[in-house]
């Protein structure tokens, strides 16, 4: 256990009959709280011109000073977001739902988790001494295998490039596959080129830091085999078509899909359950040099089809490119990748809806059922074909940009479906 987790899961206590009461309120049963309370929180609450609006809290005080009770609003649809504030709202004490409903229990629960979330390896920041009775009916297990994979996601992305590099990267995966048992091996620099990894090669032997892959299995072989990719360039200047600098700023978080998969992974893994895992992190940093990868280059792939590069700045595509090689010729049930791809996909989306595309209508619409389950969303984007003919290359089978400058989580989509998927299910998430 992370020592970002340790932290979060002291957040929660076992039964107190000292803890103060919250009372998680919609529009609808607002009314009926109001109904029910003693003159004195009718008082307080008409005073206060209280409307229970999602995240809205108040604190009721009793006659000697303290708390009595705390009224927080949320959502006429369950939605686990509507508690995540209360750690940074409530003062320090014991806390617990009263009237909360069981099946709002886990999503609560975790909420209150998540809110106690804070990176502090910098920087010492404020820790919320809130704590909260565990609401009875919540999956404690659930629980704490998805707060720790959240806060291994958040731990990996907010640490910053010079931190986290490919060989950090690896430390870290190779830290969560000895944690459970699983299988772990890299291919490291010039290695990946002998070993048929030639893009992954490419983009990153320009940095100092040796480019790695990182890959770890886990589970019984009896089960259906779960392929998960991760993006993992660590830092990404763009190469020689450099990023500017507003770009850049943002760049230490390209390794976040790199980061979603070995989440993920982590609550596969310390959830049990039946799956034989397998995970791929192309690791990387995407520098200038000398040794850099060049406009116009072209290259051998792992699938054996030729990339000129049109623009150094596209590289994520290029190293999943080598893994969905791989990873397909597997054959496994299915293949999820997750990738900050394209900025295209946050300006047809936004920054919190990610684009899905999907080879398999059963498994798009799985995904999208859970998605609806959890209030986790993401969209469906189309793969669509007449957009392939923008990526033929003039001297290579393929341009690693289209041609035209529409369409770029699409076009990006089916560069990267070119080298694998064929007859295996595949889902890409452009987080």
């Amino acid at each position: 256990m992370t020592k970002t987790m340790e932290t979060i899961m002291t957040a929660f206590a076992e039964q107190s009959q000292d803890a103060i009461p919250v009372h998680a309120v919609s529009a609808e049963t607002y009314e009926q709280l109001i109904h029910g309370a003693d003159a004195r929180t009718q008082a307080a609450l008409t005073a206060l011109a209280y409307l229970p609006k999602s995240g809205k809290t108040v604190i009721l005080p009793n006659p000697e000073g303290g708390i009595e009770r705390v009224v927080t609003g949320v959502g006429s649809t369950a939605d686990r977001w509507d508690f995540a504030g209360l750690p940074s709202q409530l003062p320090p004490g014991l806390y617990r739902f009263e009237g909360l409903p069981a099946s709002r229990a886990t999503d609560a629960a975790l909420a209150f988790a998540l809110g106690h979330y804070r990176f502090g390896r910098y920087k010492k920041g404020e820790s919320s001494e809130a704590k909260l009775v565990w609401p009875e009916g919540a999956d404690r297990a659930y629980v704490e295998a998805a707060a720790e994979a959240v806060a291994l996601v958040r731990d990996l992305v907010n640490t910053p490039g010079n931190d986290m590099g490919p060989a950090e990267l690896a430390d870290a995966a190779r830290a969560l596959a000895a944690r459970y048992g699983a299988a772990f091996s890299t291919i490291e620099g010039d290695e990946l080129k002998a070993a048929n990894y030639p893009l992954i090669h490419a983009v990153g032997i320009g940095s100092p830091r040796a480019p790695r892959l990182i890959d770890f299995t886990w589970g019984d072989s009896a089960h259906p085999k779960i392929t998960l990719v991760g993006k993992g360039v660590c830092f990404d200047t763009g190469g020689l078509d450099i990023k500017p600098d507003s770009g850049m700023l943002i760049m230490k978080k390209d390794m976040g899909g790199a980061a979603h998969a070995l989440g993920l992974a982590s609550m596969i893994m310390r959830l049990g359950l039946k799956i034989r895992l397998r995970v791929l992190v192309p690791a990387v940093e995407n520098s200038i040099s000398g040794r850099a990868m060049r406009p116009l280059d072209v290259f051998n792939s792992r699938a054996g089809l030729t990339v000129e590069i049109g623009n150094t700045d596209a590289e994520g595509r290029l190293v999943l490119a080598d893994v969905l090689a791989d990873a397909s010729s597997e054959h496994p049930a299915a293949i999820l990748d997750f990738a900050t791809l394209t900025g295209a996909a946050r300006v047809a989306l936004g920054p919190e809806l990610p684009a899905l595309f999907c080879n398999d209508e059963a498994m798009a619409a799985g995904l999208l059922a859970a998605s609806a389950e959890t209030r986790d969303p993401f969209w469906r984007l189309p793969l669509w074909q007449p957009y392939a003919a923008d990526l033929e290359g003039k001297t290579a089978d393929l341009n690693n940009v289209a041609s035209g400058g529409f369409a770029g989580a699409i076009t990006a989509a089916r560069f990267m479906e070119k080298f694998g998927a064929n007859g295996v299910r595949w889902a890409h998430f452009d987080v």
